[in-house]
């Protein structure tokens, strides 16, 4: 079974403990056990309220609905669109929701652009017009169904026209509990020496206890030590509309048989952990259910996963599961078939014995911490699914148009996202995130940016200012002692205790190169050039390759306004050699990388090794980077044409399968500036055309067919899930797509002058 999973935020729509229900009861056992399964997988519950002011809930209950209140419901959908979750799980039972045959759900469900798995614990094989509209619309609305028996199932096929490959059939979950003999509880309850049924469950008159109470007289006269143990409160609805008279029904009936003395009702809602110990004492537990149309009982689950033998009346779910002499059915309605199946269990221990073990044998296949594996399981199919079909529906409609036109450039975000400090690295939608502060990574993407801009002939004050402060962020940054940068600044403006990140060092020397190669600021100018030499000087001794290559591509950008500096054209051609040796040492025919792994930010290894084969005259340099960025280009073309990023989530390993989600802002741009630096040193279009590919990877040509710029804001989306598009717009993605609209503006405007003085007219 799987222990791990890709999901990392689920939402269980449904009744809650301690509202007092057996769905309640479900989806609380659901949730808490995917949460403990998969401890890195947010689980919170979203219950529906039958009474004003709710119920007294746990802290993983996030949002209530009013069961009857429809707004409440579209209100739901609002709220788990903006926790960005995952996947819905609804349990779903007619009357549960409010509207017409419950369906008020539907109203969520039309809502949410969430993959959602429904798990269905009635199934009617003859439903009312109502209940059929309902269940077909639901079936539409879901990505995937679960019911918990092949005769659900069946039904969902037959009557209801559902496709097969859409459904799952996952057992009931069961608590673990061991194979114990029944004596080791029954002190607990005064019941020693005595032979013990059980029923349990909330009371209500389709549970059939009267035909148990009619079947005792007979019980007693041949095993009159027998007790019959009737745990469970009387179900809150019975008990709103009718108090307690079912109930003193029951115990008059027991009087009349004269069995009182042999009948024990427990008139309480309890604990697991006391349930189990109920469980336990039980030699023989009884469902006398009084019609077939139950395609699931969690009381028949719980004792049958116990090792328990029962006796039952034939019900769907209890023909399944007691089948092949794991339990004994008898008529419905008819007490002496009861009497008859009890007597001779209790008279033959060697069947009882052989049908508890074939029933816990059976039901390790049920206890929670399986079903919750089998649901996760169903989580990620259901959202496979989904991205399946998102993607058929991009390739419809767009694989046929090619964007041509730019976005307009747009500040709204860049700006939004800075304070007097720096560029925060996070966002909430388009709301910085305080609490996240702020990284000298960003900040430097940040001031790159701004001398672009420059060069475009941007020069608002605004834009100034903002260049200005991420300059002193940079500057305050370096750590002369170590001379390296320190990254990971809180809001408060303290560092945070880290080890300093090579590639954060890198990073930054490329932004400071830019700021001494490209600006007309002499102040960003000199304050970059103090800097740059002093923290180049170790990043020879480095690990990281993408360290060695941003530093790389910051020496190029720094050698265009002082190439006659000797250190910084040595240590260009250290790092060159470094990467080169890299190469070398891991490059097959089959597998032309620098690593045995195709990561994170990997186009920027090839740029760096372009840019020092072109301007150092270095023949193989030059070809090893266009070499590898063309397999590059090669491992990220989707079967449409489109560009697909490795996936974070897993990456890409020599002779392993690649991840193709979650993919980053960060992939798109390294691979914009990669191949318009290879189009600039080769002057071949197919370069071009690749970076176009790349960048309108931001404007809906990918997987899912979405937008990852936001034209209304100004910022760009955090990444491209396997089903939806992370809505956050944080500092690297916004800075990786308006790196991008420069640097393809930069070239349409070569281009564009290029052909005007190419033009005599």
């Amino acid at each position: 079974m799987m222990s791990r999973s890709e999901i990392r935020k689920v939402a269980f729509v449904g009744n809650y403990l301690p509202r007092l229900c057996g769905i309640a009861t479900f989806t609380t056992d659901l949730c808490t056990s995917v949460a403990t399964q998969f401890p890195q997988v947010q689980c919170f519950a979203v219950p529906v309220n039958d009474v004003e002011g709710g119920y007294d809930y746990p802290s993983d209950v996030r949002f209530e609905i009013e069961e009857q209140n429809l707004s409440s419901y579209r209100r739901a959908a609002d709220f788990l669109g903006i926790n960005d979750v995952d996947v819905v799980c609804v349990q779903h039972e007619y009357g549960i929701y409010g509207g017409v045959a419950g369906g008020h759900l539907l109203a969520l469900l039309r809502e949410v652009d969430i993959p959602v798995v429904t798990t269905l614990h009635t199934v009617l094989k003859d439903p009312n017009a109502d209940q059929k509209r309902v269940m077909k619309e639901l079936i539409h609305l879901s990505t995937r169904l679960v019911v918990m028996s092949q005769k659900g199932a069946g039904f969902l096929q037959d009557v209801y026209k559902a496709p097969a490959d859409k459904i799952d059939i996952i057992p009931h979950g069961i608590p673990e509990t061991s194979f114990v003999d029944s004596n080791f509880y029954k002190d607990l309850f005064g019941a020693e020496g005595k032979q013990v049924l059980l029923t349990f469950g909330l009371l209500s008159p389709n549970k059939g206890i009267e035909n148990v109470l009619n079947a005792l007289p007979k019980i007693v006269a041949t095993h009159p030590d027998v007790v019959y143990i009737v745990l469970g409160a009387t179900h809150p609805n019975l008990l709103r509309e009718q108090g307690e008279s079912y109930r003193l029904g029951l115990e008059l009936l027991a009087e009349k048989n004269g069995v009182q003395k042999n009948v024990i009702f427990y008139n309480r809602f309890v604990e697991l952990a006391e349930l189990k110990e109920f469980i336990g004492a039980a030699d023989i537990y009884i469902t006398p259910y009084l019609n077939e149309t139950q395609i699931t009982s969690g009381t028949l689950a719980y004792c049958f996963g116990a090792g328990k033998a029962v006796v039952s009346t034939p019900y769907w779910y209890a023909q399944e599961l007691l089948a092949d002499n794991r339990g004994v059915l008898v008529p419905f309605g008819d007490p002496d078939a009861i009497a008859r199946a009890v007597i001779g269990l209790l008279t033959d221990d060697v069947r009882r014995n052989i049908m508890r073990k074939n029933a816990y044998k059976m039901g390790r296949d049920m206890v929670w911490g399986n079903v919750a594996c089998s649901y996760m399981q169903a989580f990620e199919n259901a959202r496979n699914q989904r991205a399946g079909l998102t993607r058929k529906l991009f390739t419809m409609k767009t694989l046929d148009k090619q964007l041509t036109e730019l976005p307009d450039m747009r500040l709204d975000h860049l700006y939004r996202m800075t304070d007097s400090t720096g560029i925060f690295q996070h966002a909430i939608v388009a709301v910085p995130n305080f609490s996240t502060g702020y990284c000298t990574d960003d900040n430097a993407r940040a001031l790159a940016l701004t001398v672009l801009l420059e060069e475009l002939g941007e020069d608002s004050p605004h834009l100034i200012n903002v260049a200005t402060v991420y300059a002193a962020f940079l500057q305050y940054a370096f750590d002369p002692s170590l001379n390296r940068f320190r990254n990971f600044m809180k809001f408060d403006r303290s560092w945070k205790d880290e080890t300093i990140s090579e590639d954060c060092c890198g990073r930054a020397l490329l932004a400071l190169g830019t700021c001494v190669g490209r600006s007309k600021n002499p102040g960003f100018q000199t304050m970059a050039g103090q800097i740059f030499a002093q923290a180049l000087s170790p990043v020879t001794g480095f690990s990281s390759p993408r360290a060695w290559a941003l530093a790389l591509i910051g020496t190029h950008e720094y050698l265009r306004r002082l190439n006659g500096d000797r250190q910084v054209n040595q240590a260009r051609e250290a790092l060159t050699d470094l990467l080169m040796g890299l190469y070398s040492r891991t490059a097959t025919p089959e597998w032309p990388w620098f690593e045995d792994s195709v990561t994170y930010m990997n186009a920027v290894l090839c740029h760096a090794l372009i840019l020092s084969g072109r301007w150092t005259s270095r023949a193989d340099v030059l070809e090893t980077g266009l070499k590898t960025l063309r397999w590059l280009t090669k491992i990220q073309t989707a079967e449409g044409g489109y560009l697909r990023p490795v996936g974070s989530n897993g990456f890409f390993k020599r002779g392993g399968e690649r991840a193709n989600f979650d993919q980053q802002p960060i992939e798109a741009q390294t691979m914009v500036s990669a191949c318009l630096e290879a189009y600039r040193c080769t002057s071949d279009d197919y370069w071009f055309g690749q970076a176009r590919r790349a960048f309108d990877w931001f404007l809906g040509r990918n997987d899912l067919g979405l937008f990852l710029y936001d034209a209304n804001t100004g910022g760009c989306r955090d990444g491209l899930h396997v089903d939806r598009v992370n809505q956050n717009q944080g500092a690297e993605s916004t800075l990786a797509f308006l790196i991008s609209l420069v640097e393809m503006q930069q070239v349409h405007n070569e281009k564009a002058a290029f052909k005007n003085s190419a033009d005599p007219h």
